[in-house]
């Protein structure tokens, strides 16, 4: 790679031998052979656009259905938490780039296990959330033009998508900095459309006032547990800008790229979600909502914005694809990280211009084995999403539903570790850094545990919790056996020297 490491924080010790034993920290010298394609410009766009979708612009119904105009502070609170998470990855990734992230980061921070479990467990978390948004972007394909069956708009996406990313990375860059732009845009016009309609400065609108977020039952319809069951339906709206870090090692400048991207995109996330969430529970009662039905859609009907239906639909479509595009790409970077760490088939290795080992790859390179094997893993989940999609794929996709906090805890704990490491050894690499260490750390951990415990005693959620906590203890259980044999194999080569 072009760019030049930081100094590295050691890492655990390490046993003789055996795949699964702890890693050693990378040193200077070892480069990843992935291009240098991205700009800062499409790391912005993807760290601003990398949340936006379904989730908020259909998903924020359910929302507001149990919070009422609270949801203000349920997306506050879900937020707040995405963005402290986001300072501490962006801080690690700062300090020390690479294609696996927090995957990299945990196994430096806590162990091989760690790092194996996390990165195995984001990778199916990708694949199978790739199928549902395929599956979303087809059905409403296929609304526009039913002659094309969903399957073929499903074979079209992931063949255009896979294409795109086997050629160059920056053209995965393209695609979503377009994607995002187009997306920002939308809520960008939407914002300023429905904040004239509250001040009835549009046509045939008069000023709306305080009435919807006062009337009905108050700010607090449903008390402070309507706020709770609103974060708990929002939270998981803010899965994917991980991405932002997991890309960061493929600019020029690495460590000045993902800081820059994660100051810009937090606030700016934050204000996007919150700001859009207080225009629609003011301009409209939160009694007009619906779970499944676009709150976007009808604050658009209501302020005579013509075909708002069509125009939230071709949003929709476009989050949809952007999201299945940066998935893949994130999946085929993060099984090629597990890769490089004798943690995934060395076969996977394999990047354009390079040897099967990626020690002779060229910068520039794509690992073109890896997003094969992503993508390849994507069809098995449409095709289940297709043909049981209440039965098969229901277990699969409970089977990740509660990962991403998983995902966030071992994040937050790699961190303080891993902080405390760098001020010792390397504080100059700490270009970036968590507010108020370790408190906040600390009590992001307790908001993660907090919301798994409401989780458990939603009777909506019980299962994504379950059947993660399954899913995570069988990769641990992996995770553990390789760390045996990795041991026993040291033990053996050093009684037999």
């Amino acid at each position: 790679m072009h760019e030049t490491p930081p100094p590295t924080p050691p890492g655990p010790s390490t046993p003789a031998a055996g795949p699964s034993s702890a890693a050693p920290p990378p040193s200077a010298a070892q480069a990843e052979p992935l291009a240098h394609g991205l700009k800062q410009r499409h790391l912005t766009m993807l760290g601003l656009g990398g949340v936006i979708g379904a989730g908020l612009f259909v998903g924020s119904g359910a929302g507001i259905a149990v919070a009422g105009p609270a949801i203000v502070v349920s997306y506050l609170i879900a937020g707040a938490l995405a963005m402290l998470v986001m300072r501490m990855l962006g801080e690690m990734s700062a300090a020390m780039p690479a294609s696996g992230s927090f995957s990299v980061h945990a196994e430096r921070a806590l162990g091989r296990w760690a790092g194996f479990s996390v990165g195995w467990l984001y990778w199916f978390l990708l694949v199978v959330v790739l199928a549902v948004e395929a599956t979303a972007a087809a059905q409403i394909a296929h609304g526009w033009v039913p002659a094309v069956e969903p399957w073929a708009w499903v074979l079209l996406f992931m063949v255009v998508f896979t294409v795109a990313n086997l050629t160059a990375v920056k053209n995965f860059g393209e695609f979503e900095f377009w994607f995002a732009s187009l997306k920002v845009g939308a809520i960008a016009v939407f914002l300023v459309l429905g904040g004239l309609a509250v001040f009835g400065l549009l046509p045939d609108t008069d000023p709306v006032g305080m009435t919807n977020l006062t009337g009905r039952g108050g700010f607090l319809p449903n008390g402070w547990s309507g706020v709770v069951s609103g974060v708990l339906t929002v939270v998981f709206a803010f899965g994917g800008l991980e991405v932002v870090t997991i890309a960061a090692a493929e600019t020029d400048d690495p460590a000045r790229a993902v800081g820059r991207a994660v100051r810009s995109a937090v606030v700016r996330i934050l204000f996007f979600y919150v700001g859009s969430m207080l225009v629609i529970v003011t301009v409209l009662p939160w009694t007009a909502q619906q779970a499944g039905l676009s709150p976007y859609v009808k604050v658009l009907d209501a302020i005579g914005v013509p075909s708002a239906g069509q125009i939230m639909n071709i949003v929709v479509f476009v989050a949809l694809l952007s999201a299945l595009n940066a998935n893949l790409y994130g999946s085929s970077r993060m099984v090629f990280s597990l890769a490089e760490r004798g943690e995934a088939p060395r076969g996977l290795l394999k990047v354009s211009g390079g040897g099967a080992d990626g020690s002779s790859g060229q910068a520039g390179g794509v690992p073109r084995r890896a997003v094969l094997a992503s993508v390849a893993f994507g069809f098995v989940s449409v095709l289940l999403n297709l043909l049981w999609p209440d039965t098969v794929f229901l277990y699969m996709l409970n089977s990740v539903g509660a990962v991403l906090l998983f995902v966030w805890a071992l994040i937050a704990a790699s961190q303080l570790r891993l902080r405390a490491r760098l001020e010792r050894e390397a504080p100059e690499a700490l270009s970036l850094r968590m507010w108020c260490f370790p408190y906040l750390t600390w009590l992001t951990l307790a908001g993660l545990l907090g919301v798994l415990v409401l989780m458990l005693t939603d009777d909506a959620a019980r299962p994504q919790v379950l059947w993660s906590a399954g899913a995570t203890a069988l990769v641990l259980l992996v995770a553990a056996g390789r760390e045996w044999r990795a041991r026993r194999a040291g033990a053996e080569g050093s009684g037999g020297t």
